[in-house]
């Protein structure tokens, strides 16, 4: 199986503050920092550096040479890797004391995938292979429709939410990665349990992970069954990487293993020690340390 991840590409301006800034306010930062970024990126390093070799397909912009950088010190193929004349998409994003963020995202170079450059990519890959797929890029729904006639295995993280997740064939994605809130929109329900059953009504082939922070997480069978993870305990400082985080290991975890419980485990772990740092790409950890801190708890 080969793996691809297709998605965005950012550049992370970070901003600590004591408190999101509210309408009318100025504020002062306490402290800044730049990062490689994006829910394509981070996935794709979070893959990496879960075990997974993978290829990496997006648009990267004239000041992109941090990230790519970042994915071949990561080992990911980025020869189907296009570029752009102009600037690359960045995020600004505020961190307050308690760990939350708050993010406003520039589209930027991203914003240049086209049908064409996804029909190129495409054709390197075959039945079976896997493509992780997120909301920050043009032509979702193209990229799940022609992944889908090629019998690729479609994982599929909807974030952002918005009215693009809704004109997708979700019947095609095979695994459906989502936290509570994109679960409500996607539902129109608040109760995991209610949204479990409305997703597996509606796409009764589709696997599950449903991320709840603090409490745990869920994986949904494509038969309806169900298993609950708790959260692993840490102290929160930066919330940004954490969904990307999970989904990179649960996906290396389960696809190697098909063992839903370590899966699950293993990313819950991952996301802990995600969010225990600041950043959102230079967070994740490395295979060896969560495996040292699941062993270490068992």
């Amino acid at each position: 199986m080969k793996k691809l991840v297709f998605g965005s590409l950012n550049i992370d301006r970070t901003y600590q503050v004591a408190a999101f800034v509210r309408p009318k306010e100025t504020i002062s930062a306490l402290g800044y920092s730049c990062f490689c970024g994006g829910k394509g990126f981070n996935q794709a390093v979070a893959l990496a550096r879960a075990g997974s070799r993978l290829y990496f397909a997006g648009v990267i912009g004239a000041d992109g040479g941090m990230l790519r950088q970042g994915l071949l010190d990561e080992h990911i193929d980025i020869r189907l890797l296009k570029e752009s004349e102009g600037a690359n998409g960045h995020a600004v994003i505020q961190v307050n004391e308690q760990g939350e963020n708050c993010i406003i995202v520039v589209p930027g170079s991203n914003a240049e995938v086209s049908r064409d450059y996804v029909d190129t990519v495409l054709a390197e890959f075959s039945q079976g292979d896997l493509i992780v797929l997120q909301n920050e890029i043009p032509h979702l729904d193209y990229i799940i429709e022609q992944a889908g006639e090629k019998g690729m295995v479609i994982a599929l993280n909807p974030s952002p939410f918005n009215e693009a997740v809704m004109k997708c064939r979700l019947d095609r994605v095979r695994y459906l990665l989502i936290n509570e809130v994109e679960g409500g929109e996607l539902t129109g329900r608040q109760a995991p349990q209610e949204i479990l059953d409305a997703i597996h009504g509606r796409l009764p082939d589709t696997a599950v992970v449903l991320t709840l922070g603090k409490d745990g997480a869920y994986f949904m069978a494509a038969d309806g069954q169900r298993l609950h993870c708790p959260a692993a305990p840490c102290q929160c400082v930066d919330t940004t990487a954490a969904g990307d985080t999970f989904t990179g290991y649960f996906l290396t975890e389960y696809l190697e293993h098909a063992d839903a419980a370590e899966a699950l485990s293993r990313a819950a772990e991952a996301s802990a020690i995600a969010v225990s740092r600041k950043g959102a790409s230079s967070s994740i950890p490395r295979r060896e340390e969560v495996l040292r801190a699941v062993g270490a708890r068992a």
